[in-house]
């Protein structure tokens, strides 16, 4: 493959693991697709082997640009900052923890090139701390969506791909720039403004592994782990288990991400469209559900696809059965 066109690497850093960080950071440089530049910004780790690492690597590979933070700022700046110091033609977010197949940008190009979309997402394998498999496929494993081309709502209506997976143009890129304060996800974001233009494309093969341990913060955990989280933590009252439903995944998870995707478009004037602005007025009535909404046929519209399995059954229990699914919330 030609590979004369640069791809960008944001990789964002924290208080890491050692191991996983150099794990990571050594599948990247030996990617089979060459033309990479590795930036990496770490957000004011208190680790000192975190830094003196980080060094080390950028004095053994002209490849990596290091940037190191005097104050955290939070994963969500940070990547926005990553993507302040990006020129490239192609730019892929990267966690500091997992582990790329020596073949997962040279198969995204190819892909952005052939499809000519300004996005491509893979499958991953999920790992444990030990970077043993322990899911084949993580879209299978957590029911995520898979869409293909161009105005999918399910892009507006939910998180459609994790960060890591995904590689894009410099003009998705430049149109994120800079994060509005509405941005909840950049991996939302990205998606969202491919979907609007020249589409998306699904690798359908993992093209890396996806470390799940302690420390992950989001996406590794189920739904169950979460949960059993947040009653720890809050409680298990009607009270706390209405605050789980409404604040933790109705506005977090779900309405956040379309207010924010909708800003956007009004922003770059991108096509407008009645059922992004009903999704919104969809989830905004579900908040104010108290003991039933009837608005089933919403959900299918805009949330439900193909294989998304006991999801849905989670899902619709929640957002339109709060008072049967507090009792699930009781005994999980």
């Amino acid at each position: 493959m030609n590979n004369n066109e640069k791809i960008d690497i944001l990789l964002a850093t924290y208080n890491t693991n050692i191991q996983y960080l150099k794990e990571q950071i050594n599948s990247i440089l030996n990617q089979t697709y060459k033309n990479i530049n590795l930036i990496i910004s770490d957000d004011n780790s208190q680790k000192k082997e975190v830094i003196e690492t980080l060094k080390k690597y950028e004095k053994q590979d002209e490849r990596i640009t290091l940037y190191t933070r005097k104050e955290n700022i939070g994963y969500i700046k940070n990547f926005e900052y990553l993507l302040t110091k990006s020129n490239a033609e192609y730019i892929a977010f990267a966690d500091h923890d997992d582990i790329w197949y020596e073949n997962k940008i040279e198969e995204c190009i190819k892909t952005l090139k052939e499809k000519k979309v300004d996005l491509v997402y893979s499958d991953c394998n999920q790992i444990n701390s030990n970077g043993q498999v322990i899911n084949e496929s993580y879209i299978k494993y957590k029911n995520m969506p898979i869409i293909n081309g161009k105005g999918n709502i399910l892009a507006f209506s939910r998180h459609i791909a994790i960060g890591c997976s995904t590689v894009f143009t410099k003009k998705i890129k430049e149109q994120m720039l800079p994060f509005s304060k509405n941005v909840m996800a950049h991996d939302w974001l990205n998606v969202y403004l491919a979907s609007k233009q020249n589409g998306i494309a699904y690798i359908q093969k993992p093209l890396f592994g996806y470390r799940i341990h302690s420390t992950n913060e989001f996406g590794g955990r189920s739904l169950e782990q979460n949960l059993s989280k947040w009653k720890k933590e809050n409680g298990i009252s009607y009270k706390a288990y209405k605050k789980y439903r409404n604040e933790r995944v109705i506005k977090t998870a779900y309405l956040n991400g379309s207010i924010m995707c909708n800003e956007y478009r009004e922003k770059l004037k991108l096509e407008n469209s009645k059922e992004e602005e009903n999704v919104i007025k969809y989830y905004e009535k579900l908040l104010k559900t108290n003991i039933l909404n009837i608005m089933l046929g919403k959900y299918k519209k805009y949330l439900e696809f193909k294989g998304i399995g006991k999801r849905k059954i989670k899902e619709t229990m929640l957002f339109h059965f709060p008072l049967i699914s507090y009792i699930v919330y009781l005994i999980k």
